[in-house]
């Protein structure tokens, strides 16, 4: 598409659109503020304490994600201190950069304020952004910055300018260092350059190669933190890529359900049909801008289209990809005009767009009074808000049971516990997991002193604690039932956590690659029950250390969980595959 010269409308003070401007800032604005209340009143989720815990460490980066998530949670509580706010703050900022970011895609492609307006307010429309933004994970650190190189990259064909080529190769390793699902843009970058008829000049250029050397070194991090722990990210990643399941119509329903519930109703399919017209005039005129939008959106979108028919795929990990899609649907319906397509079609196409702005916008409101003000719960133990709330429950017992045990340090199996334990005692009592030590990779050990030869307390899901459990069979502590308690929201237990005296035993923080406290729990999809299936692949580390790969499909109780692999060194006839336990979300 040829990006449209400048409009010269009349004088601001005589321009309608102007007012209208001002109206649509005033709602995003309070859009904003009722992002703030609710990143300031929800409870974190379990992962947010799991990076808000990342934040407090100085290494390169962690085994679930790069680090540049830890690093925004670091800078936003050094400001607004260990607060919902002070961890979430990092969301909203990054909604307000991506919106001025779109905005200006849209003006500078069309010139049309129309369009603009639009493009920003399909995102105030979205329940993953006009909401769900603040709530901080890995992928709320890509958005604007994948934002940003396509940004970049549209300044490129603007302007002619090759220098452009480096500031998107800055923004594309700030993409790497935040989720490494940012390679997914890779071939709309290799589009952008290859397709349309100026590829010879930018094959000879001295600028992308330098925009691609530009994104290697901020990358180098995260490539140095796994060349020193047997590359442990991209093992623990790549199982997702890699492991083979039966297809199931489940997951592929799932997918779809997710989308239309966290893009919009009728704005998914808005979205859809801007892309997918904005591929078509894009490839048949080979145009950079169109197929560089189009091609950013529909190859993600695809594969995990494609993965979703064997495989649970997150919620979050399509985030980065709509709000560049959101730019494609706005430039399309200012396209529709020009190309002569007639009245009625352009009015139906806008109405529709104005249909999907105003229910989702509605949408969004109605989830968030759902959210902090409503006393009922409509879903039960599966709800998303209940899931992850009511915390602090479990922790007024275990204060109470430290005293009554004369423990003097926590212990905990499940990486979901033990943040949020962290995240409310803050430090005045030493929290530990004691499994999945490869999950601290060069951590700072809490002090032994408070450990070493005094009493713990364990606090564990039922049935994490099950005596059964192979896990236990590694750690011969001995342990003393004290009570159980309920985790409850809005009156309904959404889960029961065991609180037991420990004693016998000092915790190994750093125990050795073979050891079965050291592998960590992945969650690899979702299945029905009853379904059983292994899978075994093997890695070769830096250390010729070989890696076994446990697929074990059951039944979990976490919701949306499902098949879990079991990831760590070969070793002999020792393996821990209790259901109860599962991985990180991402």
């Amino acid at each position: 598409m040829t990006i449209a010269p400048p409009d010269i409308g009349p004088a601001r003070g005589e321009n309608p659109a102007f007012r209208q401007l001002l109206v649509v800032a005033a709602l995003i604005a309070a859009m904003t503020v009722l992002r703030v209340v609710y990143a300031s009143v929800l409870d974190l989720r379990t992962d947010e304490a799991y990076y808000w815990t990342w934040s407090k460490q100085n290494v390169l980066s962690f085994l679930d994600h790069p680090p540049m998530i830890a690093w925004f949670i670091r800078l936003s509580t050094a400001i607004f201190g260990d607060t919902n706010f002070g961890v979430r703050f990092a969301g909203v900022l990054a909604m307000g950069v991506t919106q001025l970011l779109l905005a200006d895609i849209v003006r500078r492609v069309t010139h049309d304020l129309r369009a603009m307006v639009i493009a920003v307010l399909m995102m105030e429309a979205a329940l993953y952004y006009g909401l769900l933004m603040a709530k901080v994970a890995p992928d709320v650190a890509l958005i604007p910055f994948a934002m940003a190189m396509v940004w970049a990259l549209i300044r490129l064909a603007e302007s002619d300018d090759a220098r452009w080529w480096l500031a998107a190769g800055a923004f594309a390793g700030l993409s790497l260092l935040s989720k490494f699902t940012a390679v997914l843009l890779l071939p709309a970058v290799a589009a952008f350059m290859l397709v349309p008829r100026w590829r010879g000049r930018w094959l000879r250029s001295p600028y992308p190669w330098a925009a691609a050397l530009i994104a290697f070194a901020l990358f180098l991090p995260v490539l140095i933190w796994n060349m020193q722990h047997d590359w442990a990210s991209f093992r623990f990643q790549l199982v997702r890529a890699t492991a083979v399941h039966e297809w199931s119509l489940r997951t592929f329903g799932e997918f779809i359900g997710l989308q239309f519930g966290l893009v919009g109703l009728v704005l998914l399919p808005v979205v859809l049909k801007g892309v997918a017209m904005t591929a078509w005039r894009g490839y048949r005129r080979l145009d950079a801008v169109a197929i560089l939008l189009s091609t950013a959106v529909a190859v993600p979108f695809l594969y995990f289209l494609w993965k979703s028919l064997s495989l649970r795929v997150g919620d979050t990990w399509p985030m980065f990809l709509w709000p560049i899609g959101f730019a494609a649907a706005a430039i399309n319906l200012s396209m529709l005009r020009r190309e002569g397509w007639g009245e009625s079609p352009t009015r139906w196409f806008f109405g529709l767009a104005k249909l999907a702005i105003v229910s989702g916008i509605a949408f969004v409101v109605a989830v968030f009074l759902y959210s902090v003000a409503a006393p009922w719960n409509f879903i039960g133990r599966t709800d998303p808000v209940g899931a992850e709330a009511g915390y602090a429950q479990v922790v007024r017992r275990a204060e109470a049971d430290l005293k009554k045990a004369g423990a003097t340090w926590i212990a905990t199996t499940d990486y979901r516990t033990y943040s949020m334990l962290r995240w409310f005692f803050r430090g005045r009592v030493p929290v530990v997991q004691i499994n999945e030590r490869g999950r601290y990779l060069g951590f700072r050990e809490p002090d032994m002193d408070w450990i070493k030869g005094h009493n713990g307390l364990y606090v564990g899901r039922v049935p994490d604690n099950d005596p059964d459990n192979p896990l236990w069979a590694s750690i011969p502590a001995t342990r003393e039932p004290l009570e159980r308690v309920d985790r409850v929201w809005r009156g309904v237990v959404m889960d029961t956590y065991s609180l037991e005296k420990f004693t016998g035993w000092t915790p190994e923080l750093s125990p050795p690659p073979d050891s079965p406290l050291f592998r960590w729990r992945v969650l690899a999809g979702n299945v029905r029950p009853w379904q059983v299936a292994a899978v075994r692949t093997s890695f070769r580390g830096t250390r010729s250390v070989s890696y076994d790969v446990h697929l074990h499909i059951g039944e979990s109780r976490d919701s949306g969980s499902g098949p879990e692999l079991v990831i760590g060194p070969r070793f002999a006839r020792t393996r821990w595959d209790h259901p109860g336990m599962t991985g990180p979300k991402t």
